[in-house]
């Protein structure tokens, strides 16, 4: 049996998705010490959401006003993971793995660089550059400290098992992110495979099949290590 099972859900609603994340979160933790499959959630947030964080000042980075969001059909909700505010929706490919930390043996900022990584290693595949910023969580293109981000992330640790993830602009309307400040950084720009590649960009299923690739090879790699 596969370490991560991975269950693509196409176009879903934001809440449909978190009862979906739960459901699996509590599956790996009341399993315990039994090592059970963990999880890869797929989708595209269809309706589009603005999910604001529980940081202090996040609420501040929605730009838009209610009945902007509303005329759009733009969701704002809020959310128990990290960071602050995102904007989800269809040609962004978001992905939510759902991973037993004690059996990889690691921490929050451990699992930040593992996600990271996954995402480098998915771009690298396109030809695309991506790379770290020291002061920013997720994975930029362009010129270092002046880039441009293209994936954004942002989890919840409970129990020791992951909640939430990454999300990747494959080919999304770039005007919705016009809605907020991503991430509250301000002034840093965001881009897209279909920005950064043109007609060379690839599919949203070409870059779901390099992202779960890079996360079952990392993920056996770490299992390995670990003897778990």
């Amino acid at each position: 049996m596969s370490c991560l099972q991975v269950h693509d859900l196409g176009r879903i609603d934001y809440a449909q998705a978190m009862e979906r994340q739960r459901s699996l979160h509590e599956r790996i933790v009341a399993a315990r010490p039994e090592p059970v499959p963990m999880h890869l959630l797929l989708l595209e947030h269809d309706p589009p959401v603005i999910t604001v964080s529980r940081r202090p000042g996040a609420a501040d980075h929605v730009v838009a006003g209610a009945w902007e969001l509303d005329r759009l059909g733009v969701q704002r909700v809020e959310t128990d993971r990290g960071g602050d505010v995102t904007w989800h929706g269809p040609g962004q490919l978001v992905a939510y793995p759902i991973l037993d930390l004690h059996r990889l043996d690691l921490r929050v900022h451990g699992y930040m660089r593992f996600l990271e990584d996954a995402v480098l290693c998915t771009l690298a595949c396109f030809g695309v550059a991506g790379h770290r910023d020291a002061s920013a969580t997720g994975v930029w293109v362009g010129a270092e400290g002046s880039g441009r981000k293209i994936c954004a992330m942002g989890v919840r640790i409970s129990r020791w098992a992951t909640l939430h993830g990454l999300a990747l602009n494959v080919d999304p309307d770039m005007r919705h992110f016009s809605l907020i400040v991503p991430c509250g950084l301000v002034g840093r720009p965001v881009t897209s495979l279909r920005q950064e590649l043109g007609e060379r960009a690839p599919t949203m299923a070409d870059v779901k099949a390099a992202l779960v690739n890079a996360l079952q090879t990392a993920l056996a790699d770490r299992l390995a290590a670990t003897g778990r």
